[in-house]
């Protein structure tokens, strides 16, 4: 089970390594960085476990880029929580502690709300469809450089968190007159606050390594995420009935310091790029490999799965749309990302 680090120890780590909350790249001279004879080393902070597809993509990632460039760059790895929470690397990564991170969709809407149309529910319609999008560096870039000068910040890409489902404690949902006051953990997200009240339960925000407990000891009535996670946290165990309403595609972000991709030569850089597209692609294969295996012990576990109506839920979440996409960027990049929808795989 993926563990949560105390902010403060976190703090420790990142001293103990030798990083400095200043904007100096913790000690990274960006006139040198990748340059014959050296390593540069780039700290990259993750939430789960090294079990977990994101943290094998993520060291595959690293040996090829390493190999390829002689050992001028090497990518570490940092799983479970070791640099902070998502919130707290989030900023390391804005203030030049570390260089890279994985991020919830939910921390960068925080900072810019354009990113709630990728976090939206129906904006896609399966896993193939957003990483198809996910991958159109065209499409993606206005939003994907959108925090480059305000934060310093660039966006290159994400892992899919997979389809994300309701699961209950007590008693199956099949409509959203189901979930009337249950109350049900969501991310810290006004958006996702509002699509649990529009499904009808009573939206609460909760740390995710706290779910397990507050579903047992009855402060949750249940919550939403996909399988993998569903099973890899045992919220199974604690919460049987599955509702399979399908209701988001869930989305992190690979975040980097701006100055340092901007600083890479231009070779290295496009590199770079290469690999981590290979690391996007690598990464969904392993996500449905394990939904697969994740679908196979909730059965054996005794799990009940449960078909819910899909045009009532579609139906109480019609308003999100109109309530959450405000401007003509939002409206615009929502359209043309649902005409994307080609319905094909991703090779």
């Amino acid at each position: 089970m993926r563990t949560r680090a105390p902010a403060v120890a976190s703090l420790l780590v990142i001293a103990s390594l030798g990083l400095s909350s200043c904007a100096d790249l913790g000690g990274l001279d960006l006139e040198s960085v990748g340059d014959e004879g050296k390593t540069t080393y780039i700290k990259l902070a993750l939430n789960q476990a090294e079990t977990h597809p994101s943290y094998i993509a993520l060291e595959n990632l690293s040996s090829r880029f390493e190999e390829a460039t002689d050992g001028r760059w090497k990518i570490e790895v940092f799983p479970n929580e070791q640099l902070g929470s998502q919130q707290e690397v989030l900023q390391f990564v804005k203030s030049g502690a570390i260089e890279m991170a994985i991020v919830s969709g939910t921390q960068l809407e925080n900072m810019n709300k354009d990113f709630q149309v990728l976090n939206m529910p129906t904006t896609f319609s399966s896993i193939d469809h957003q990483m198809t999008v996910i991958r159109d560096q065209d499409l993606m870039e206005p939003l994907f450089q959108s925090l480059a000068e305000s934060d310093n910040i660039s966006v290159i890409g994400g892992f899919t968190q997979g389809t994300r489902n309701l699961y209950t404690t007590d008693g199956a949902v099949v409509t959203p007159a189901d979930l009337s006051g249950k109350k049900v953990r969501v991310q810290e997200s006004a958006m996702h606050i509002r699509m649990i009240e529009l499904m009808g339960g009573s939206a609460t925000p909760l740390s995710y390594g706290e779910v397990y407990t507050a579903m047992q000891s009855g402060v949750l009535d249940g919550a939403e995420n996909n399988e993998v996670s569903y099973v890899t946290q045992n919220h199974h165990e604690v919460a049987p009935f599955h509702s399979n309403t399908e209701h988001l595609v869930g989305l992190d972000y690979m975040v980097m310091r701006h100055d340092l991709l901007e600083a890479m030569e231009a070779t290295d850089r496009e590199l770079f790029l290469e690999e981590w597209d290979a690391a996007m692609i690598e990464h969904t294969g392993l996500w449905n490999t394990q939904t697969e295996a994740a679908f196979e012990r909730a059965e054996a576990a005794g799990v009940e799965f449960v078909q819910v109506d899909e045009q009532a839920f579609a139906e109480a979440l019609a308003p999100l749309r109109d309530e959450f996409l405000t401007s003509d960027f939002q409206r615009d990049l929502f359209e043309a990302v649902r005409a994307a929808d080609t319905g094909e795989e991703t090779p």
